[in-house]
């Protein structure tokens, strides 16, 4: 590939996070390919123009888990810093709808150069896969891949670099198979996932809403190729150490291919969830049915070599349970708050978190549940399990666990409240226009916010809004892209900005807090603890739950300043616009709830 001066005024401020030996060698070749397609009306893109600077890591210390303490807070999340790079794409047309709702366009892609490429995908293997492991940065081979799935790849990775335009080409090869895959449309569903991705948290509300239209058609292709039918890779067939080298490195692109179709497909499900948070509707599929098993440790999907991940697949389990039966264990018979007996990485926790949160989005505005869909106290229940399954799983790193955990408070939150319908409450009733907060769900009838700000549940959300906050603050800036952090810190400000309308803008909340005390009720705890948890009795979190007070005496409590922590979300959000442009939206919304509470 070429290093030239160019290169380099493109990867200013990012070249500590560049590893060049492991820079694409191909690119240039890759570039000729994909600038030599014959005919370029064929592509259908999702259209995106965002405009992101650079980000530098920085590496420092963090907590392990939920703030158990409100107090000594230190945020690693600073301003990013802004700099110039290479233009990727420089005229863009519009949006043409059909009716049948595809969106197609052309595009002129003279600026884009195999440097840039170059950079692109490497920063795509190294800052998003990272926080949503789904492709095998090992075996992965530019010729095998179609041209959508690498220029949504591309698209992604140009995200971290700083182009002012960045484009996602799309194309429907449904017939597509690579030559590991166990059935065609994987680079299909992964095409559709990462073009998702892109427009869920895209600048541009016509593709934040054509994003949410398209969501349901990667389960609707999954289930046409058969993806959901297809076996595993089998524990039988991972080759001996003797085996010859070139039949252990067909056995492993063999597993990596369907190790990719598997995390795709359950990346597939991550979204949803998200997604239908953040837009207010269902999820487009059952969660809870979910047949697939736990995919492999995160240690084999990142070995670098056959020898490497036999090494790790020999310790592996042969049989890995469903996602169907790990949800079943969440809702036994008999309430239970035991960890779960399954080691479970931050991707499939993440997976388990959304399944919990479609239960939670399947009920209504007044708590009434869909006939068979368990209630909001089963949930809660199911969620203290995920909890102390999340706190004693030793093998998560310090930034897995935050990035899980960020999540749980958020479902937490919602169980309590919905917040997407808050926030539209709050909007209505001041006249604020808003365009984060959609979907078919009406305002609560009768809700009153000020009356709501003095019950249980609020102060339950207010306390997990803050662990979100706290949270988001202590990630190091080279992990603050996972894609849920834009609609958890949103979730947390609309929690604050209720509060403060309501004239509650000085909190003294418990020094130390006992996470399930903040999520379980009482009406929770009495439906049977029969094994497992018991209620902390009198702890200052219940205190403060049920009373609205904390023990500690002035000068020692942990004392929150809502409207001063706004003014900090303000400036965390201006951070997040810089790789998801839906920080943007939610920026100005906070910036006018700011202006309304002075």
């Amino acid at each position: 590939m070429a290093s030239d001066a160019h290169q380099a005024s493109g990867l200013q401020g990012v070249a500590s996070d560049l590893d060049f030996a492991l820079i694409w060698p191909d690119s240039e070749n890759l570039f000729q390919s994909i600038m030599s397609s014959d005919s370029p009306d064929q592509w259908q893109i999702p259209l995106g123009s965002l405009p992101i600077p650079p980000v530098v890591q920085d590496v420092s210390g963090m907590n392990f888990g939920s703030p158990n303490s409100f107090d000594d807070r230190a945020s690693s999340i600073g301003t990013i810093p802004s700099g110039g790079s290479h233009q990727a794409v420089r005229d863009v047309s519009d949006m043409v709808t059909s009716s049948s709702s595809s969106v197609t366009a052309a595009i002129k892609a003279t600026s884009i150069t195999s440097v840039f490429l170059d950079e692109c995908l490497h920063m795509f293997f190294v800052r998003f896969i990272p926080t949503f492991p789904i492709l095998h940065r090992a075996t992965f081979v530019f010729r095998d891949c179609t041209h959508p799935l690498l220029l949504n790849a591309m698209a992604l990775g140009s995200l971290y670099l700083g182009p002012k335009d960045s484009v996602a080409k799309w194309q429907s090869l449904i017939t597509h198979r690579g030559p590991y895959d166990a059935c065609n449309g994987v680079q299909l569903l992964l095409t559709a996932l990462l073009g998702q991705i892109y427009g869920a948290l895209s600048k541009s509300r016509a593709i934040r809403t054509t994003s949410q239209v398209f969501r349901p058609l990667g389960f609707f292709w999954a289930r046409h190729c058969g993806m959901l039918d297809s076996e595993p890779f089998s524990i039988e067939d991972v080759p001996f150490p003797n085996t010859p080298s070139s039949e252990k490195d067909r056995k492993w692109r063999t597993w990596a291919a369907r190790e990719i179709q598997q995390r795709a497909l359950l990346a597939y499900y991550i979204l949803d969830g998200l997604v239908a948070q953040m837009s207010g509707d269902g999820a487009s599929t059952r969660h809870v049915a979910n047949p697939l098993t736990l995919p492999s440790s995160e240690a084999a999907f990142d070995a670098n070599t056959a020898d490497e991940w036999l090494t790790h697949m020999r310790s592996q389990k042969a049989e890995q349970p469903s996602f169907r039966l790990i949800f079943r264990s969440l809702f036994p018979p008999t309430s239970s708050f035991r960890a779960l007996d399954y080691q479970l990485s931050a991707f499939s926790l993440r997976v388990i978190l959304e399944g919990l949160q479609s239960l939670v989005s399947d009920s209504d505005e007044c708590d009434l549940a869909a006939v068979g869909v368990p209630g909001r106290s089963d949930v809660r229940r199911a969620l203290a399990q995920v909890h102390e399954t999340i706190t004693m799983s030793i093998h998560l790193s310090a930034p897995e666990r935050l990035e899980v955990l960020l999540r749980w408070h958020t479902i937490c939150l919602d169980t309590m409240i919905n917040s997407t319908v808050l926030c539209r409450h709050v909007c209505t009733r001041y006249d604020i226009p808003q365009q984060v907060s959609g979907g078919s769900r009406t305002l609560r009838p009768g809700f009153d916010m000020l009356n709501w700000v003095n019950t249980e549940d609020a102060r339950r959300a207010l306390l997990h809004a803050i662990a979100i906050q706290d949270i988001i603050e202590q990630l190091p800036r080279g992990r603050a892209h996972v894609i849920h952090m834009p609609s958890s810190l949103f979730a947390a400000a609309t929690v604050y900005v209720v509060f403060a309308l309501a004239g509650i803008a000085n909190i003294h909340l418990p020094r130390t807090v006992v996470w399930q005390d903040a999520l379980l009720s009482h009406a929770d705890l009495n439906l049977g603890c029969e094994s497992g948890f018991r209620p902390s009795t009198g702890s200052e979190t219940s205190r403060f739950v049920t009373e609205g007070r904390t023990d500690s005496p002035p000068g020692v409590a942990a004392v929150r300043n809502l409207l001063y922590e706004m003014n900090s979300m303000q400036k965390l959000f201006r951070c997040l616009i810089s790789q998801w442009g839906i920080a943007h939206d939610m920026e100005e919304i906070v910036n006018q709830w700011i202006i309304l509470c002075h």
